[in-house]
């Protein structure tokens, strides 16, 4: 029986560590997915909370500056490490008090990978969050929202307390903007809309990303790029 009061509960305790984002989702259209992903134990969760903080503006604005030190590294610290650290902690929270009502979770680390050959988290932040109502998933695979964009940085909680899925699938709202296709140094997207039932490598290429990164830290260089980020208009007021 859905418990309305628990998810006013856990929404008002995400907000008050935090967090801007707050969604839940039904996973249960996106049961096989997630089974490929991240295997039988992620895939009995029914419900998926989703968790978002966004980026600082005038940070992800001076990306195109990427190659001086100073840019990349507010970037990679604020943009990144002390986004997702405060992600984890909020879900942690949010995770202790729903099993203290009795109900059995699992926090999904903000950005970790179990999958260094598929390039994959157990679970995907983007797919809860664009179940939950938040976003949809754009040309270049990142979560657009509609008044932040892709600058957003996610954790998600998966678990079977009794809640309400909080909203409807987003349509699609790019339409024939390619502009993060167009910037993408290592032109790893294809420029194909999102459809569920498609693969990722239809739209795009993780291991050309990956490449390039590995490349950045072999010249001494701190790893950041998120030109697709920086770029989206969604995210550029």
């Amino acid at each position: 029986m859905i418990n309305m009061d628990l998810n006013e509960r856990i929404k008002e305790l995400a907000l008050q560590n935090g967090v801007t984002y707050f969604g839940v989702a039904d996973l249960s259209k996106a049961k096989q997915a997630i089974l490929s992903q991240g295997g039988l134990e992620i895939a009995s969760f029914p419900y998926s909370i989703s968790l978002g903080i966004p980026l600082t503006n005038h940070i992800v604005d001076q990306l195109p500056r990427r190659s001086e030190r100073s840019v990349a590294l507010n970037y990679s610290h604020h943009g990144t490490d002390v986004i997702n650290q405060r992600l984890d902690i909020v879900a942690s929270v949010v995770s202790g008090f729903i099993q203290q009502q009795g109900h059995t979770v699992l926090p999904i680390p903000a950005s970790k990978r179990i999958d260094d050959e598929r390039i994959c988290a157990a679970f995907s932040h983007k797919m809860g969050a664009s179940l939950s109502g938040l976003g949809w998933i754009g040309k270049s695979c990142l979560l657009i929202t509609p008044d932040s964009g892709p600058r957003v940085r996610w954790a998600s909680i998966l678990t079977d307390a009794p809640i309400e899925p909080t909203g409807q699938l987003m349509e699609e709202q790019c339409g024939d903007c390619s502009a993060c296709v167009d910037i993408c140094p290592m032109k790893t997207f294809t420029g194909k809309p999102f459809h569920e039932e498609e693969p990722r490598e239809v739209r795009y290429d993780a291991k050309k990303c990956d490449k390039y990164f590995e490349k950045m830290k072999a010249k001494g260089q701190i790893d950041v790029c998120g030109m697709c980020l920086y770029v989206c208009p969604y995210g550029r007021k």
